[in-house]
């Protein structure tokens, strides 16, 4: 009996020993770094999309074999879901190489590398199961940070939706980029524009009006401690609306609220990329107008 005691308790060792190394580093359980969602099949806007920072210290391929790049300890974002017929199609959008890796709620690691367009990472499930998926965005071959953008679509990957003609994010916007930083000078930072375009907004629930496919204006906006809000606001004599692509990947609105002009007040608003669309109401004007960025009061 002593013998038996001696090799019951050397198995238990041998199997503590071989449990993965991940295991401590990796927390499966915790929410998302850059938040999370719960969308349940049919969901609007498609797709739905965060800005996050992607890579991290961790060797994905310590997970699974399948499994590529480098990882934060938390996941970068937790999707919960309830299907229906639909497929599930989860991307990752960055100038750099990145990789994708989830944990879906069967427990089972799945992992990509360069699925979509242009080294982005992509991957679906035909049959997706309800549940917590568990999403990190990493980079290949190297441990530093990058921004990225998390797509979560039931239509198909990237590519399906850029073909739509429908307002895409990921083009470069024709009036330029601004990095601000809270209290940034001169406040507000003004740019002219010329509001409308081809794509009718009211495709993404609660926008109307008429814009263009590529973002009129981004602004790269970095918070303060001072609790400021971030507010967009147009000047013009044409009846103008506002479509934004925010720092958390969500489609906000305005039509109407000073006047025949829009204003969008975010009042806690997140660092990251906003990408803005000035529209007209009418279809098939291009009217001049002003986009106002402040963190005061509309202009």
């Amino acid at each position: 009996m002593q013998s038996l005691g001696r090799v019951l308790v050397a198995a238990a060792t041998l199997t503590l020993m071989a449990a993965p190394a991940y295991a401590q580093h990796i927390r499966t359980g915790a929410t998302g770094t850059f938040g999370q969602v719960q969308l349940t099949s049919g969901f609007t806007p498609d797709p739905h999309m965060t800005t996050l920072n992607a890579g991290g210290p961790i060797d994905a391929s310590t997970l699974s074999d399948s499994c590529t790049g480098f990882i934060a300890e938390r996941p970068s974002f937790t999707l919960r879901y309830r299907h229906g017929d639909l497929p599930l199609y989860v991307a990752a959008l960055s100038d750099e190489d990145t990789t994708l890796v989830v944990r879906g709620p069967d427990g089972q690691w799945v992992c990509n590398d360069d699925g979509g367009e242009n080294l982005n990472p992509l991957v679906s499930w035909e049959h997706p199961r309800d549940g917590r998926y568990q999403i990190w965005v990493g980079r290949f071959g190297v441990a530093d940070l990058a921004p990225a953008q998390l797509y979560i679509s039931e239509v198909g990957g990237p590519a399906n939706h850029a073909s739509a003609d429908a307002p895409d994010y990921s083009l470069d916007p024709a009036y330029g980029t601004i990095e601000l930083v809270s209290g940034f000078q001169p406040d507000p930072h003004s740019m002219s524009i010329l509001a409308g375009g081809g794509y009718d907004a009211s495709q993404i629930s609660g926008c109307v009006g008429w814009v263009a496919t590529a973002p009129d204006y981004r602004v790269n906006f970095t918070a303060g401690s001072a609790g400021l809000p971030l507010i967009f606001s147009v000047q013009s004599d044409a009846d103008t609306t506002l479509v934004i692509n925010d720092a958390q990947g969500n489609w906000v609105c305005n039509d109407d609220t000073d006047g025949l002009n829009p204003v969008v007040r975010f009042d806690t608003p997140a660092s990251g990329q906003y990408d803005v669309w000035l529209g007209t109401f009418a279809e098939g004007s291009l009217e001049p107008s002003t986009l106002n960025v402040s963190e005061l009061t509309p202009q």
